[in-house]
């Protein structure tokens, strides 16, 4: 006997359309799990903004852009109400909550996500 607005749950695990709920609760939890692997941020210096002396970093790949930020006003020494605008590959602004995962495999240049920052808005 099934609750109404449930699905109909069979005694050999399936939901209705014949999708395991082992499989189900199996890829939910793959999905959970972060991606140990790392890629290089390459991080550039537009306009007035000072140069890192050490501009290649490694990031691991399920992090957000955010965390990618963060690490560079760290590096920057920058405070969180201090301007800091951030590009990738000159060209457009990623939202913070996109993965670097994301960004380096649309975006990567020669194997690097190379991330470019500025004091000032440089671009749209």
């Amino acid at each position: 006997m099934a609750l109404m607005g449930s699905p109909d749950i069979h005694a050999h695990g399936l939901v209705d359309g014949g999708e395991s709920l082992v499989e189900g609760l199996e890829a939910l939890e793959a999905y959970k799990k972060k991606d140990p692997a790392k890629v290089v941020v390459r991080f550039k210096a537009v306009g007035n903004a000072p140069i890192m002396k050490q501009n290649f970093f490694k990031v691991t790949v399920s992090n957000r852009f955010q965390a990618v930020i963060q690490f560079l006003r760290k590096e920057l020494g920058w405070k969180a109400g201090e301007p800091l605008f951030t590009y990738i590959n000159l060209a457009f602004s990623p939202a913070p909550d996109d993965t670097v995962a994301n960004l380096y495999r649309s975006f990567a240049t020669e194997g690097h996500l190379i991330v470019n920052y500025s004091t000032t808005a440089a671009w749209g």
